[in-house]
């Protein structure tokens, strides 16, 4: 799963030096286009100041609750090693002067802060919360920063405006690092924080999901140089695909074997329940606590004939530490060696009768079989293979709040053709290493990534082929988009860019 997740509120909070005369720290931008970082040594003058330090420092907050409901959903999980969070802000060069080889260091807020009216980034004339003073205002009352421009850091538990280090949950109480930095060469890149450990702090509930602040880092605020001036999107930035964005990234693909079963090698087998269009456990008794939830709450067992039966255990499907309602898996491999050899020698694969019954063997849930084949052995050959892909449900317009469940078709251009009278629908081959990225239609740019790192963008499969799902509200509305696929094969990277149809996010 990938998903962006859009800003709620941002802006940048400054104490600039306005006509050598005062100071606008009660100044607002809620409503700028830019979040704009700076830091100027005396360029300015004061009254009664030796040395005059301008600067300011960016909030920016998402919804984390979002987060937190596909956590307790089983959807994602945040303890998971392939759950990630980053923090993504687009540079706006526009020929402006631009410091570089700085660092900017990106902090968890500790204190909520109001969002406001204000977009004068000339002068500073418009007055509003939230400003370098104060943070927020509730029912006429003003929550002032700890220290002028939230300039008080610490541990969490402290009276503070930004949190430096906790203990997090999971880590056996030792204190881990929440203030990710970035070194900036140029000047020119987008910033793009790893903040995993302070998203899975606010899903935990450990920290108040109260947003990001990010500055230059300490060494930077406090030298005798000017840096002026970083420039970023805000998300009131006409051009939507540049606003700021918290990316999530989880591993949920399902890699099922019906399909492709191969003896001596282990698999595993799926099986999901649908009750009124609803995943839901299976129930196993006739009281309204007989579900079958948990490790080893089902049975699997395969046979053929006289010459083989084997039951296996079967559990709720682990997302991390949770389980997912409604889907078992069964994992194991099948020898071809023994009773099973001479038979597979000769035919290539053998059909088993699948029964998923519970535990005591009385009750049958599901009726089916399987077909396990050898694997593919032959004369070396390496030569990259060529892929007919294409997406079978795609539709032409989808709404931004629409979760997709894509379905795509793959096959070998060089599979075997076979002849049949009958009618017959041909299944997509499988590839468990096969992934997608959305590329903007227009203009070509990449707009997901493929991520075969997290594994991400990792496509699933089933009885009846791949498939992903895809959350639209990821991709800015209005423009019309593509997916494009990678297949890993036997060191080969394949990318197929002609396998979907275009559609539109309203």
């Amino acid at each position: 799963m990938y998903r962006v997740l859009s800003a709620s509120k941002d802006g940048y909070i400054t104490n600039r030096v306005i006509n050598n005369r005062y100071r606008a720290t009660d100044s607002n931008t809620g409503q700028a286009g830019t979040l704009d970082l700076f830091k100027l040594y005396n360029e300015s003058t004061l009254s009664g100041s030796s040395e005059t330090i301008e600067l300011s420092r960016l909030l920016i907050k998402f919804d984390l609750n979002e987060v937190k409901k596909m956590h307790n959903s089983g959807t994602v999980n945040i303890a998971d090693s392939s759950f990630s969070a980053t923090l993504k802000l687009h540079d706006v060069y526009g020929g402006q002067t631009t410091p570089n080889d700085f660092t900017c260091i990106v902090f968890p807020l500790a204190k909520d802060f109001d969002e406001g009216s204000g977009h004068d980034i000339v002068n500073y004339a418009d007055l509003d919360s939230s400003n370098y003073l104060t943070a927020s205002v509730t029912a006429g009352a003003a929550t002032l920063w700890t220290v002028p421009g939230a300039m008080r850091s610490g541990s969490l538990g402290a009276s503070i405006d930004v949190i430096v280090s906790g203990a997090i949950a999971g880590k056996g109480g030792t204190v881990e690092n929440l203030a990710p930095t970035q070194y900036f060469r140029t000047g020119e890149e987008d910033l793009a924080v790893d903040v995993t450990k302070i998203v899975s702090a606010s899903v935990s509930d450990i920290i108040s999901d109260k947003g990001f602040l990010i500055a230059f880092s300490g060494a930077f605020e406090k030298d005798t140089y000017s840096y002026f001036v970083k420039r970023f999107a805000s998300r009131n930035s006409a051009n939507t695909s540049i606003r700021p964005k918290l990316i999530i990234k989880f591993d949920d693909s399902l890699q099922d074997n019906h399909s492709d079963f191969i003896f001596n090698h282990s698999g595993s087998l799926y099986l999901s329940n649908i009750v009124r269009n609803k995943l839901t456990n299976i129930k196993t008794g006739i009281r309204s606590f007989d579900l079958a939830t948990g490790s080893n709450c089902l049975v699997l067992k395969l046979s053929t004939g006289s010459v083989f039966s084997e039951t296996y255990n079967v559990s709720q499907i682990l997302r991390g530490d949770n389980r997912v309602d409604g889907i078992y898996s069964a994992s194991f491999s099948i020898s071809s060696f023994g009773d099973l050899y001479s038979h597979v020698q000769s035919t290539g694969s053998i059909t088993f009768d699948e029964v998923w019954g519970n535990t005591g063997g009385t009750v049958a849930f599901l009726s089916s079989s399987i077909t396990v084949s050898r694997p593919t052995t032959s004369q070396i050959d390496l030569d990259q293979t060529s892929y007919h892909v294409i997406t079978l449900n795609l539709a032409d317009r989808y709404k931004s709040t629409e979760v997709a469940k894509v379905r795509v078709y793959v096959e070998k251009k060089s599979r075997e053709v076979v002849l049949r009278k009958t009618p017959y629908e041909k299944k997509s081959q499988i590839f468990h290493d096969m992934y997608y990225r959305v590329r903007d239609f227009i203009s070509g740019d990449i707009v997901v990534p493929f991520d075969t790192d997290k594994k991400s963008t990792r496509l699933s499969s089933d009885s009846n082929g791949m498939y992903f799902d895809f959350y639209m509200s990821s991709l800015p509305r209005g423009r019309t988009y593509v997916f494009d696929f990678l297949i890993e094969n036997i060191g080969f990277d394949t990318v197929i860019d002609d396998a979907a149809a275009k559609f539109i996010v309203e």
